[in-house]
């Protein structure tokens, strides 16, 4: 099920402690919340503890790419410089 375009979504990061006991560190899912990133989590990792959650802000000015960036990347001939 893909969410629609007007649905934000959130970087959720987690620390997490397998069922066997080994902890991993540095998960990141995007998700319209957090119960929906921990429900990922535990499809991913059945019966883990969460140890940390926190939201992952992107960096300023990361809007991500936008078709005319993506299309100018495509046209662009090997060796030209990007257009900033």
């Amino acid at each position: 099920m893909i969410a629609p375009a007007s649905t934000p979504m959130t970087k959720y990061g987690f620390r997490i402690r397998t069922r066997s006991g080994t902890p991993v560190d540095n998960l990141a899912v995007w998700a319209r919340d957090q119960a929906e990133a921990e429900r990922k989590i535990n499809q991913i990792y059945p019966h883990c503890e969460v140890i940390e959650c926190r939201v992952l802000h992107a960096p300023a000015g990361d809007d991500g790419m936008d078709i005319e960036n993506i299309l100018s990347l495509i046209a662009r001939q090997p060796g030209e410089p990007a257009k900033d």
